[in-house]
């Protein structure tokens, strides 16, 4: 047997991470003031059979076919408020406001220790805007504890760009965003109660999917039909990481139902809420066609 050395929080370089005791970091002033994990946990509550597995075609800034306390995560993509056909052409103040309502509700329904993944992209470029830190902000607000993100690398299936600004001069370059965001929050404590619970991550799945880059290819609207569909594997990995099996994953904005069809195919259920009918209808067809659900059929 490998004898492996405990680490420690070092006042002097980097050390290794192997069983390390980081105590002394955390006792520190940097965390002074910060929220701190709740030690109580409130009972969960079941989704009703009107939500379960379901598409519901209504806003989630109203999701009271949830009761407080039933969902275990959420995955989505918010609307990016850039003039796609499902937008509203909302002044920055008006989408913060937008989004806080989305998320409050989000956070009402998680049970304690659930999990919030949020697949988000910045803007513009006069001036540069940081959608990211503008919802970070917003989540912390909230009362959410902030687990980390994840750079979602898409290079090697980005478009061709051109929007570099001025070519080969320092008059004005212009950075091209090969790369969105995944913002991983909890509520009210890190972890979850495995008792009685199944994982269903592999060893090299569980080893990939905690790299805080992640590089897969984005999916072509053309080929979904929706016109910004996130791939399956980005809901796929945030399921496997974050939930056990059996699980109620939730996307407040569900568009071309990448969630649910990989929540059917980890084996946990889904809830998603969608104001365009078509997207619903959409929904519907795909996690049919994708042949992984036995389930009822959603509601339109």
């Amino acid at each position: 047997m490998v004898d492996r050395k405990r680490t420690k929080t070092s006042s002097f370089g980097s050390p290794g991470r192997t069983s390390h005791d980081s105590k002394t970091f955390y006792l520190g002033r940097l965390y002074e003031g910060m929220k701190k994990e709740g030690s109580s946990r409130s009972p969960e509550n079941a989704v009703g059979e009107n939500a379960l597995d379901r598409v519901l075609y209504k806003s989630s800034e109203d999701m009271t076919d949830l009761p407080d306390n039933s969902v275990h995560l959420m995955v989505t993509s918010p609307p990016y408020n850039v003039g796609k056909e499902y937008d509203r052409d909302l002044t920055l103040d008006e989408y913060r406001d937008f989004l806080r309502r989305v998320w409050a509700e989000t956070e009402r329904a998680l049970v304690d220790g659930g999990r919030c993944c949020i697949n988000i992209a910045n803007l513009g470029r006069r001036p540069y805007i940081p959608i990211h830190a503008f919802i970070i902000e917003d989540m912390l607000d909230l009362g959410f504890l902030m687990r980390g993100e994840v750079i979602w690398s898409k290079e090697a299936s980005s478009s061709p760009s051109t929007a570099w600004g001025s070519w080969r001069s320092a008059s004005n370059p212009t950075l091209r965003d090969t790369h969105e965001y995944i913002l991983v929050f909890s509520k009210s404590s890190f972890s979850r109660d495995k008792s009685g619970r199944e994982s269903t991550i592999s060893r090299n799945e569980f080893l990939e999917f905690t790299k805080s880059v992640w590089r897969f290819d984005a999916e072509p609207a053309r080929k979904v039909g929706h016109p910004a569909p996130f791939p399956v594997e980005l809901p796929y990995r945030c399921i496997q990481l974050y939930t056990f099996k059996g699980d109620i994953v939730l996307d407040p904005f569900m568009g071309s139902g990448q969630t649910a069809i990989a929540a059917v195919r980890t084996g946990r259920h889904f809830v998603g809420y969608e104001t365009n009918p078509d997207y619903v209808k959409l929904c519907e067809r795909r996690i049919l066609q994708s042949s992984l659900s036995k389930r009822k059929p959603l509601q339109v």
